[in-house]
């Protein structure tokens, strides 16, 4: 059922203005099977930023369940990495990569917890961050009723007083869809199809401002994370904490 809506979805290419870009369904990944595809995707790994710092390979952090991928935060123990907290997440870096100009959409169930920040984002494949910019379709924090759309690049970070970003309402109990559309001049975010917000290139600035580096070829990671300065302190009694993943879609122009 699932693959019939996306379908349908991909079909109603009716151009009603000029204006009003046509998407066709390229790709998507259903998490059907039991086991990760590695031929797109791979764990993610701890490293040393914020999100990434719980990061472990524990088996039982990424996890199939009726045809959704579930990714999981934990308490650690000596089973898996002995460290306070361990979090699981997916990329396709290396692997699979969306065109520079396509929409984006992944349909996900976000389970809260004090100190729970799942996050779907983008990255150019290739660049050292932020120089092939960051495109944050969703990011969540603890319990709120809200969530974060935010675009990054070297420009916006020396600008932090321009608005790139928004905030946007959620169903918490439910699944929704986070997407996002990448243009040659804007990039417009979408919650269950509805536009939230638009960021649009400025022509006037030189490119080596790199106010607007997201045309390039951009992998996509999927996580769950635990604490850190923006989530702030977790709470183990709210632990084990889930986002359950239901399909990922690209769609380009036709």
């Amino acid at each position: 059922m699932r693959r019939i809506l996306g379908l349908a979805f991909a079909a109603l290419m009716v151009c009603s203005c000029a204006h009003t870009p046509t998407w066709t369904l390229v790709w998507e990944e259903n998490f059907d099977g039991n086991e990760l595809d590695t031929t797109v995707w791979s764990r993610t790994k701890k490293g040393r930023a914020d999100w990434a710092n719980t990061q472990s390979d524990d088996p039982r952090l990424v996890e199939f369940r009726d045809g959704l991928l579930v990714l999981k935060g934990m308490v650690g123990d000596t089973i898996g990495d002995s460290i306070t907290y361990i979090t699981g997440g997916v990329l396709s870096r290396g692997k699979k990569n969306f065109n520079p100009i396509a929409r984006v959409e992944v349909r996900a169930r976000l389970h809260g917890a004090k100190g729970a920040w799942p996050a779907l984002w983008m990255m150019g494949e290739g660049y050292q961050w932020p120089y092939g910019g960051e495109i944050d379709i969703m990011e969540r924090l603890s319990y709120d009723s809200i969530f974060y759309q935010t675009v990054h690049s070297p420009y916006t970070l020396t600008h932090e007083g321009e608005k790139h970003g928004t905030t946007a309402p959620f169903n918490p109990d439910d699944f929704n869809v986070f997407g996002v559309q990448v243009m040659e001049d804007s990039i417009t975010y979408f919650i269950n199809g509805q536009q939230s917000y638009s960021y649009y290139r400025n022509a006037e600035l030189p490119d080596s401002l790199h106010q607007y580096p997201f045309l390039v070829p951009n992998y996509i990671l999927m996580d769950m994370q635990l604490g850190g300065n923006w989530v702030g302190e977790v709470d183990p009694n709210d632990l084990p904490v889930e986002m359950e993943i239901d399909w990922v879609r690209e769609y380009n122009l036709k």
